[in-house]
């Protein structure tokens, strides 16, 4: 898969350069203060995300796109983070490099928790670095909690910011496709904003069970096999390399009864970017059967890593199989009339700690395709789809030019068709 670009369209210049223009006495946040004792309890720890932050400095030591190189500058950067806007202003004439390239806010702040270390090698991560290791990874959970309670308060939401979204063609908030802005007084109500109306995202062949929409606006990254003892397969048809992903059961959540009935099966997923709509919907018709919330981490997954010759950070969410397996995520499993049981799980990333399914939806709920399934608050997602083994899932999303990547489809377009074998 090709680097995804703009992937966190919505995060904080700022992120980049707060740092910078610090007090020289800060009131540490209560996040900060956490980690804090954290680390004085821990001197283990302390020392390796210091090692972390040296080697994020070595890699890209401009302080433009690299603000926290210290350990006392890490703390008043996240001091600063966790009761900040996703975005602020900053002027493209002082910022160019930051204006141009505005996930680059994002990707700065996480690349200083994910340096490889090899005190973490044989530990069975998604990665050896920081944000997959408890007990950090468990503290920066606690970060994300954090900065979305004050993106649930009026004083992350003002006419300003707004503007700016609306001239941004990315949010397509120039479509109409969206509720009156009014209704938007918190900057997560704007982010899980509602459709006007059904009519803004028709629903492909509602009425033929086998044929599947794209439950969210996303980019689809492709289709995984299952093998007999409900392990995920790579192409090439080994097991995935990650002692995370310990089976697609643990996926689902090893409390769920029906842990094993995607044995043989096959998986999909798609990726959202911060600037989509971020409501997700039925991609089938059919009756929920058990539905949960699997508390787990909030790292990246994916891979994040420094382009010097261009100056920028990347990323590429396909880039590991399995992280999906240690974020919070929803887990719900749906019976079909004609195509057994669909698993459908949205799944957290990073600044995303909130994961979920409307309030209507109990065990022996019936749903048509389309209705509405639930929602992330802040930041960019994935969502899970698996089917049982008495069925093929074909993927018929269009491809780009490259023929390697699928193109960005909207909730509701015909994703792919089911045939039973």
């Amino acid at each position: 898969m090709r680097v995804i670009q703009n992937l966190f369209l919505f995060l904080s210049f700022s992120l980049i350069v707060s740092s910078c223009n610090a007090p020289e006495k800060v009131e540490y946040g209560e996040a900060t203060k956490e980690l804090i004792t954290l680390l004085d309890d821990d001197p283990e720890l302390k020392a390796m995300l210091e090692t972390s932050i040296a080697k994020a400095k070595a890699i890209n030591p401009d302080r433009n796109t690299n603000p926290a190189q210290t350990l006392e500058e890490y703390y008043e950067f996240i001091t600063w983070a966790e009761t900040t806007m996703p975005w602020a202003i900053i002027e493209k004439e002082e910022y160019p490099e930051i204006f141009d390239n505005i996930l680059q806010g994002f990707l700065a702040f996480y690349s200083l928790i994910d340096q490889p270390l090899p005190e973490l090698e044989g530990e069975g991560l998604v990665n050896n670095s920081l944000q997959y290791y408890e007990p950090f990874a468990e503290w920066l959970t606690t970060f994300n909690k954090s900065w979305g309670s004050y993106l649930d308060t009026e004083a992350s939401w003002n006419e300003t910011y707004y503007q700016m979204a609306l001239n941004d063609p990315n949010f397509g908030l120039q479509h109409g496709w969206y509720e009156d802005p009014s209704n938007w007084k918190t900057f997560n109500e704007f982010f899980a904003r509602y459709l006007k109306s059904p009519q803004m995202r028709p629903i492909a062949s509602a009425d033929v069970d086998s044929v599947v929409v794209a439950f969210a606006d996303s980019q689809p990254q492709g289709t995984w096999a299952i093998d007999g003892n409900s392990k995920l397969l790579e192409k090439e048809g080994v097991p995935v390399k990650s002692a995370t992903l310990k089976s697609v059961s643990a996926l689902i959540g090893d409390h769920s009864a029906y842990k094993d009935a995607f044995a043989n099966g096959t998986l999909t997923h798609s990726f959202l970017n911060v600037n989509d709509y971020h409501r997700y919907h039925f991609p089938l018709s059919g009756t929920v059967k058990e539905l949960k919330i699997v508390q787990g981490i909030n790292p990246t997954g994916g891979e994040i890593w420094w382009d010097n010759e261009n100056k920028r950070y990347a990323f590429n969410p396909a880039s590991k199989t399995g992280w999906q397996s240690v974020e919070t995520r929803g887990s719900l499993i749906l019976e079909t009339e004609e195509y057994g049981l669909v698993a459908l799980l949205p799944i957290g990333m990073a600044v995303v700690g909130s994961v979920n399914f409307e309030d209507n939806l109990t065990p022996g709920t019936k749903v048509a395709k389309g209705d509405m399934l639930g929602h992330f608050a802040f930041g960019g997602s994935d969502f899970v789809m698996i089917f049982q083994e008495q069925v093929h899932f074909e993927l018929e999303a269009p491809m780009e030019a490259d023929g390697q990547t699928y193109k960005h489809m909207l909730m509701g377009e015909r994703l792919g068709s089911l045939k039973k074998k």
